[in-house]
């Protein structure tokens, strides 16, 4: 009676110098992605903090409205959310106060939120504050009542933001006009029908 041979049976899994390859390959992979993701983490930083002033301004616009009285679009350093809040260039935080109409008047403060405290090393480079009219329009207010900071008119009416950050490839702008309108543009290119989100000249 014959006996049956035993099968060789195939080892399965990667040997050494295969499991090295791979290894050498995600390495090659993953250093050619990182500047890539680098710029794309600096680019979502400007873009969030870009975002968080459109929808301040935008939302004091609204309030002035809303209230039927002017309110004060202003940065600030402060992250405490009070009427003592004071107002200061390229701050880290926004924040929204009624305007006192006459001495002693009461002021509100409507609301508050971050700006590059959400993203760090994050410059923010235009107006300290800007205020709007009961219409919605922005005005010029020697004494908006944030200290000895003003609300000054462009000679072109428009507010400007700038928005960068150091080592990134795509700086953003934020425009507020005089009628209240309130948008986002890129800077590097120029406003046209081929270029809608271009900032004009």
């Amino acid at each position: 009676m014959l006996t049956p041979t035993p099968i060789q049976r195939r080892q399965h899994g990667l040997t050494l110098i295969e499991l090295m390859v791979t290894i050498a390959l995600l390495a090659l992979l993953l250093g050619l992605a990182a500047p890539s993701f680098s710029d794309w983490m600096r680019n979502a930083r400007v873009r969030t903090v870009t975002d968080a002033l459109q929808s301040g301004a935008r939302l004091a616009q609204a309030e002035a409205v809303r209230r039927n009285r002017q309110v004060v679009f202003f940065l600030t350093n402060d992250a405490d959310c009070t009427t003592s809040t004071a107002a200061a260039a390229n701050g880290s935080f926004w924040a929204i106060r009624t305007v006192p109409i006459v001495a002693g008047d009461v002021v509100a403060m409507v609301q508050c939120g971050q700006l590059a405290d959400v993203a760090s090393g994050v410059s923010i480079v235009g107006s300290t504050a800007i205020c709007f009219n009961s219409a919605g329009r922005q005005v010029a207010n020697t004494n908006p009542g944030i200290g000895s900071t003003t609300c000054t008119l462009d000679a072109t009416g428009i507010s400007t933001y700038n928005v960068d950050v150091t080592g990134g490839t795509r700086p953003l702008r934020v425009l507020v006009s005089l009628g209240g309108q309130v948008r986002m543009c890129d800077p590097g290119r120029t406003l046209s029908t081929s270029a809608p989100d271009g900032c004009p000249v």
